[in-house]
């Protein structure tokens, strides 16, 4: 069984950056496939960005270039740093884990998931 514990969430203005964090518990951490969703009010779970154990990484076309993720598996925690934060990032954003160790995109493939942190972006 996984933990995962999120956390940096808060009120930014556009423009501005958060570092997101997600603390997971988990003797094989190293091997997971890391990933980070989001969902705005009345909106379906999106992807944001995934990262596998030996680091490759993918991002929604919507935050590309804007928002870096990253891993320190000594610390069994994934990071998402957001830059150039926009209104439309609004969200509460998710942490998963997957014990495959392929980059993914679908939601329904990760096996555990956060509680949750919100991001409010002032216009």
């Amino acid at each position: 069984q996984v933990q995962l514990v999120e956390s940096g969430g808060g009120l930014v203005q556009a423009g501005g950056s958060l570092r997101l964090s997600c603390a997971a518990s988990g003797r094989t951490f190293s091997s997971y496939t890391m990933a980070w969703f989001r969902q705005a009010p009345g909106k379906e779970r999106e992807f944001v960005a995934t990262i596998t154990g030996s680091g490759s990484r993918i991002y929604a076309d919507s935050v590309k270039g804007r928002f870096t993720i990253s891993r320190d598996n000594a610390k069994n925690s994934v990071y998402l740093q957001m830059d150039s934060l926009k209104y439309e990032d609004t969200a509460v954003y998710y942490c998963a884990a997957s014990t495959s160790i392929w980059i993914i995109r679908s939601a329904d493939r990760y096996d555990y998931w956060g509680q949750g942190t919100q991001v409010t972006v002032s216009s």
